[in-house]
């Protein structure tokens, strides 16, 4: 369906690199990537509000790379909504379908249907002011897919919610796919987004689409070192690889297969697990550590330990911390499977 073929862009401060990808018809998906990563000129790229240096953009075999924004049958939702905030809801959600010259009972037909599946039917009389964020960002929604597009283009579209609102949002974004069967676009920071929706994610990080693959494979098999440290792979480990067993300052770690030679690994914090005593678990790598540091994320808490020179971190609940009496110079085991390291 959208075919994106070595698109590059240099605009300010962001500069993209030879993004190659595709969205099948039914798709929802990802490109995940930290602020400043150039997600959103490659949205506005697609939408037509720029033109590549570069590269070509194509809408179901056809090529859209230099058509204005309105023939090309997208709808762009930007970060910030941009409600007009001298209409009602409903005109807000009309506009497009009135610029399309859509008959006048019809286009009351398609918003009263959106209205009750987003359900705002009762925000139709309000102004943007009046409205919360969540509102605010169903309204945004509803805009789009009233214009029944292609394609729907989502800049960062929970980022400027309140927790409870978000979840809540991502939660109705499914329900929303299965009751419209839209195609999307969707940029974003977030994991949790990524995860919870994307039937594929890509990657970006500084102009580059680094990796795309099903959700699952890019999270659980990150192509390089720079993806897997964004992914949440802090513990990176060099050392020698022999057979099954990595040797590095002077400890041994069993891996998930034969290695041979210099080699350089992962493992999420998540998978560490920590202890007063030595236990026996399916775990073939246990070692005694010492706390190092104790970093309170709110939820959790991050461990930082040392075994034998090597840091590793470790994430723990509140309650555990409590429990074991988790400080700074404590001695404790660490423990995880050789299943949980990664490969790079």
């Amino acid at each position: 369906m959208l075919e994106v073929q070595n698109i590059s862009k240099d605009y300010k401060e962001f500069h993209l690199r030879d993004i190659t990808f595709s969205v099948e018809r039914g798709e929802y998906f990802i490109i995940l990537g930290p602020s400043g990563a150039g997600k959103t000129l490659l949205l506005e790229l697609i939408a037509g509000i720029f033109t590549p240096d570069s590269g070509k953009i194509f809408m179901d075999e056809k090529e859209i790379t230099f058509l204005p924004p309105e023939k090309r049958d997208l709808a762009y939702i930007p970060q910030n909504y941009a409600l007009f905030p001298h209409m009602k809801v409903y005109d807000n959600i009309a506009y497009g379908l009135k610029l399309r010259k859509i008959p006048k009972n019809e286009i009351n037909k398609r918003i009263r249907e959106i209205a009750e599946i987003l359900e705002i039917s009762h925000l139709l009389h309000r102004k943007p002011k009046t409205l919360s964020g969540g509102e605010a960002q169903r309204v945004a929604i509803a805009r789009a897919l009233v214009l029944e597009p292609r394609l729907i283009l989502l800049d960062e579209p929970f980022a400027n919610l309140d927790v409870q609102t978000r979840a809540k949002l991502i939660q109705e974004m499914k329900r929303w796919r299965r009751e419209l069967s839209f195609t999307a676009l969707h940029v974003t920071h977030s994991f949790e987004e990524a995860v919870s929706l994307g039937d594929r994610v890509g990657v970006m990080l500084n102009g580059k689409l680094i990796q795309t693959g099903e959700v699952r494979e890019v999270f659980s098999k990150p192509k390089n070192e720079e993806v897997a440290r964004f992914l949440g792979f802090e513990n990176i480990i060099e050392g020698i690889a022999e057979g099954r067993i990595l040797r590095a300052n002077g400890i041994s770690i069993e891996l998930p297969g034969e290695f041979k030679g210099k080699l350089r690994v992962g493992i999420r914090p998540e998978d560490i697990v920590i202890s007063n005593e030595s236990i026996k678990t399916s775990a073939r790598n246990e070692f005694k550590a010492k706390v190092l540091a104790v970093e309170d994320l709110g939820s959790l808490v991050r461990v930082t330990l040392d075994i034998g020179g090597i840091e590793l971190r470790a994430f723990i609940t509140r309650s555990s911390l409590v429990e074991m009496g988790i400080q700074e110079g404590k001695e404790v085991y660490l423990s995880f499977k050789a299943t949980a390291i990664h490969v790079f």
